[in-house]
């Protein structure tokens, strides 16, 4: 375990230092660029007779349970890291159209897709079962926070389209879980369950990770404001994050809603009410190293999958068009959410084309259809997945920024 750690720390800084002193890409997708190039290297090495270096890489890349990694720890950590920088009073003047696009959104996504997909299948020669194209759907629908987060960081997009872009996709992944463990279930044990079923699933998941979260996140801050220590405060909010990831998969409940509003309370009751100026320093210091760090070594990992994936041209020609379905589904799900909110409140001009724009998919995704059970329709589904995310990263990642000054320079 200890060399496995050791060998990717040293080859996501290596990646982190090449971009930065030579490529000069936005970070998170820097890394996997070069990683993506790195692997390409490795391929093209191994075509010429040296095959060593890309079986060894190979190997510690199937020592990783990216799916386990991803969605049990360092989710937990990023989506914590974002919501301590997110106004609650900006994601309160928003909650409609970032409510309807993580619940109802989704669903609508979920089944455009799903029935997208099996058209595209079934024109590439590949009958897949529509059961498994809506598992492709819910699990390519949700935009990836940290994909989001990573791609705004550099864009100065206008407050209410942030605050939505970023609301939507901190919550998401509740209601996308959800989806995808009850299809998931009709595949695993061949019954469609209940109404009451996927309500009691979807309450205990999402409201109960919001409660969960809730509790933990006001028991923390009620310990930050009763000392003045900012070593203290800093390791409250780490085991926060740690132990409350750990006390969540044994109670069923969403880790990473639960760490979302977690966040949220410690971003914004902790800053204002509990912490000094110095604890705020190094509190903001700490996770910001926490969720580049994170960020580095999970698109490495993203970068370095192509390693591990069997493709071929039509793979790819699959995967593109399926890329450009999921933007149609989006634009599908955005529009009549932005439609409807102009009854009640003025939005800004172009806000469909930027929400459309940066629903960015991600690691999520990926882990995601890796807990596919085995088989022929899981190696498909995982090619086309790592495909739809990285056309996603590459192509909407490096251009929003664009947009967003675009549509901010109309009158």
């Amino acid at each position: 375990m200890l060399e496995l750690v050791a060998a990717f720390i040293c080859l996501t800084t290596l990646l982190t230092y090449v971009n930065y002193r030579f490529i000069g890409l936005p970070p998170a997708i820097g890394v996997m660029v070069t990683a993506l190039l790195f692997s390409l290297i490795l391929q093209g090495l191994s075509l010429v007779g040296f095959p060593g270096l890309e079986e060894r890489v190979e190997g510690l890349m199937n020592q990783i349970d990216f799916n386990d990694l991803l969605m049990h720890w360092m989710l937990a950590f990023l989506l914590f890291a974002g919501a301590l920088h997110v106004n609650l009073s900006d994601l309160r003047s928003y909650r409609w159209p970032i409510g309807l696009l993580a619940t109802l959104g989704v669903l609508i996504a979920t089944v455009v897709i799903g029935y997208l997909a099996h058209w595209v299948f079934a024109l590439f020669g590949w009958q897949v079962p529509l059961i498994y194209c809506l598992l492709f759907g819910a699990l390519i629908s949700p935009t990836d926070p940290i994909a989001v987060l990573g791609a705004l960081r550099t864009a100065n997009a206008p407050k209410p389209l942030k605050t939505t872009i970023v609301g939507e996709s901190l919550f998401n992944d509740g209601t996308a879980v959800v989806v995808f463990t009850v299809l998931l279930g009709i595949i695993q044990l061949g019954e469609t369950p209940s109404m009451a079923d996927t309500a009691i699933l979807f309450a205990r998941e999402a409201i109960g990770g919001v409660v969960f979260g809730g509790l933990i996140g006001y028991a923390t801050y009620r310990m930050i404001k009763s000392v003045e220590q900012y070593q203290v405060e800093v390791m409250l909010t780490l085991a926060l994050v740690i132990g409350g990831s750990a006390m969540c998969y044994e109670l069923h409940v969403s880790a990473p809603i639960a760490m979302v509003v977690a966040g949220l309370i410690i971003g914004n009751l902790g800053r204002n009410l509990a912490m000094n100026d110095m604890t705020r320093r190094y509190m903001d210091g700490f996770w910001e190293l926490i969720d580049d760090m994170l960020n580095a070594l999970l698109f490495a990992l993203i970068g370095l999958e192509l390693l591990l994936l069997p493709f071929n041209w039509m793979h790819l020609a699959a995967g593109g068009v399926l890329a450009l379905a999921v933007l149609l589904s989006r634009l599908l799900t955005v529009a009549p959410a932005i439609v409807l909110l102009r009854r009640w409140r003025p939005v800004p001009k172009g806000t469909v084309r930027v929400l459309t724009w940066g629903g960015l998919r991600g690691g999520v995704s990926v882990a995601l259809a890796l807990s596919l059970p085995l088989g022929e329709e899981r190696d498909l589904l995982l090619s086309i997945t790592y495909i739809v995310v990285l056309s996603s990263i590459l192509v909407q990642g490096l251009s929003i920024g664009r947009v967003v000054r675009k549509v901010s320079a109309q009158p």
